[in-house]
């Protein structure tokens, strides 16, 4: 089932599917949707919650106190049917919990609730990680994945659009071979930019990921019109920019508390990179905001 906040400006559709947001609307722009619509030929997904781990695994396999489990790429939330705990005009809270299915895959208990609140044409969304267990920590990582529409417009292209940061930045990008991390590094350009122009080259070698990054926003914009896309996001370590490839209508702008394994062998859990433990009767709290512009 989809549900929909609404105001003056925007329509915002969110799948309970997932607690995956499906639509952003600006009904005072025509109808213009900003956020990709998930053609099964090319991407069929919109902007999948990552949890509890984010990028792949070896093997797609991690151990926990010796025991091994199987999760696939970026965890299983965004393939689970989240509760509507909270409704209104203009805000809606899903929640997931542990259960036996997801006991066989990942030994924890847990409480993920997703909310998500318009005001004007912005969409504010948050995570809350409980973990209600009396004893045992909770291992886990946290990520966002909204693909937005590129071009925006029908007379524009991809290449006419850049990200851009609010002052010169260093791109570098940590490279990966088979969604897992190499260890090595790469400048996407020469030199501190404010400005990153797109190109399908660009994501040849997967997803840009970034760290060590003092940016908390990107805006998607092209030259040619004045609609963009804005992302605000304090807090998060890791950043992932990516399309799915050559001639793919979108790019996706992913902020992320973890971020893919290392090449190599399956290891335990606590040790992958971005990993967060939170202790009994603890909870994690983090949130970003989108702009249709």
């Amino acid at each position: 089932m989809t549900y929909f906040l609404e105001n003056d400006r925007c329509r915002v559709g969110i799948n309970q599917h997932g607690a995956e947001l499906s639509s952003f609307v600006r009904k005072d722009l025509g109808g213009l949707e900003y956020l990709w619509q998930a053609d099964a030929a090319v991407w069929a997904r919109h902007a999948p919650v990552l949890f509890p781990i984010v990028g792949r695994l070896p093997e797609d396999t991690y151990y926990h106190n010796g025991q091994a489990y199987r999760l696939p790429q970026h965890g299983f939330a965004r393939d689970r049917e989240f509760a509507l705990v909270q409704q209104s005009a203009d805000h809606l809270v899903f929640r997931l919990t542990d259960d036996e299915a997801s006991h066989a895959a990942y030994p924890f208990a847990f409480e993920l609730d997703i909310s998500y609140h318009l005001v004007d044409s912005t969409l504010h969304v948050g995570w809350r990680v409980h973990n209600p267990s009396a004893a045992q920590e909770l291992l886990f990582s946290i990520g966002a994945h909204p693909a937005f529409r590129c071009p925006l417009l029908p007379d524009e292209q991809f290449e006419d659009y850049a990200f851009r940061v609010d002052h010169p930045v260093q791109f570098d990008q940590y490279l990966l071979a088979g969604g897992l991390l190499t260890g090595e590094t790469e400048p996407v350009f020469s030199g501190p930019a404010t400005e990153l122009p797109l190109t399908y080259p660009l994501f040849e070698r997967d997803a840009l990921v970034l760290k060590h990054y003092d940016f908390t926003q990107i805006t998607l914009a092209s030259a040619r019109s004045p609609r963009a896309v804005r992302m605000k996001f304090e807090g998060f370590p890791y950043l992932g920019l990516w399309t799915k490839g050559a001639g793919a209508p979108f790019v996706c702008i992913e902020p992320w508390h973890g971020v893919a394994s290392s090449v190599g062998a399956p290891s335990e859990l606590r040790d992958k990179e971005g990993i967060l433990t939170l202790a009994p009767g603890r909870a994690f709290e983090a949130s970003y905001s989108i702009s249709a512009e």
